[in-house]
């Protein structure tokens, strides 16, 4: 009756050590996987970081490049109009055309260069970096629910606080993210 005891306890202690160490090791991966979610969340974050100062930057260049090119263009032709000889004109002339081919140039390379055009396509770039973060920011949470769960629930709970998994903070927007961010140009 002893051994049947003993083997007794033997198999209990062996069922939850394999239990304790299972916990724990789920408690790892869910947290190695918390992190790493994270980690997306903050390469998105890092996008929109490198993102909309290229963009801005690239819609001031194509307004300075327009306003430069219908500038020049605008220029010529007041010269032409004010011109007296035919030199004058020719000179005038030769300016407009330049600034003509200037502008072709710019259009041929960006046909769609208007400022408007610029303007919407940094919005749209703007929206879907805000869309890839909220995607990532909902993955984390799905993450750190999951997680939650397991360190408050019985009987994973015990290994949780034996072993110092806490539980994780959920992303929460900031006050005032209700509000979208401005970009000035």
């Amino acid at each position: 009756m002893n051994n049947k005891i003993l083997i007794g306890i033997i198999v209990v202690l062996i069922l939850i050590g394999g239990f304790m160490w299972m916990s724990y090791n789920s408690f790892v991966s869910k947290n190695e996987a918390i992190d790493g979610q994270w980690a997306q969340v903050e390469t998105q974050y890092q996008r929109r970081f490198d993102l909309i100062p290229n963009l801005v930057e690239s819609v001031k260049g194509a307004q300075k490049q327009e306003q430069k090119v219908f500038g020049d263009i605008a220029e010529a032709r007041t010269r032409y109009g004010a011109a007296q000889t035919v030199d004058q004109k020719a000179a005038a002339a030769t300016q407009v055309e330049s600034a003509l081919g200037r502008l072709l140039v710019v259009l041929e390379n960006y046909p769609q260069i208007t400022s408007t055009q610029t303007v919407q396509t940094l919005m749209v770039q703007l929206e879907g970096t805000e869309n890839r973060i909220s995607t990532e920011r909902g993955r984390f949470n799905d993450l750190v629910r999951a997680y939650n769960v397991s360190v408050k629930t019985f009987p994973s709970s015990l290994v949780a606080g034996m072993f110092g998994f806490g539980e994780h903070q959920y992303f929460e927007a900031a006050s005032g993210a209700e509000n979208a961010p401005k970009v000035q140009l």
